[in-house]
């Protein structure tokens, strides 16, 4: 389903799972308020990936627009639209404190450094893909 909509999407979901997981499983340890860590930043991963998803979906949908300047102001106001919901979902954690703002920032953060690293995970899943007998061409049909 995500491929369908964006081939880059689901690498870039899993780099935010996989980043969520090495930032939990290492800075646990070091907080007294482990609970209050776990749902900041997990809820700050869900947001990630969902920012993920809307950028994914808007994408696709301004591609389809024949008139540029009406695709790039869609792209504004859903960008617009998307800082206005990471705000609720901050806004929302503090007023019922429902986790850490800073590991809540750091599950967001989530969305930059799975973008930072994903020609470097397609080229290890890659090279994994391609060990296990399949060629790189059978693998990207």
């Amino acid at each position: 389903m995500f491929r369908r909509l964006n081939q880059a999407l689901p690498g870039l979901l899993l780099g935010i799972l996989i980043y969520g997981i090495l930032v939990q499983v290492t800075g646990v340890w070091f907080v007294e308020d482990k609970l209050r860590y776990t749902s900041g930043l997990w809820i700050g991963i869900g947001t990630a990936m969902g920012l993920a998803y809307h950028i994914a979906r808007v994408i696709a949908e301004t591609i389809d627009v024949p008139d540029a300047k009406k695709a790039g102001s869609r792209i504004v106001a859903k960008g617009i639209l998307r800082y206005a919901a990471v705000a609720a979902v901050f806004i929302v954690t503090l007023y019922y404190d429902l986790g850490s703002l800073v590991t809540l920032f750091l599950g967001v953060m989530g969305l930059k450094i799975s973008a930072y690293l994903q020609p470097a995970l397609q080229k290890a899943f890659r090279k994994t893909t391609a060990k296990g007998g399949a060629s790189t061409d059978e693998t990207n049909e």
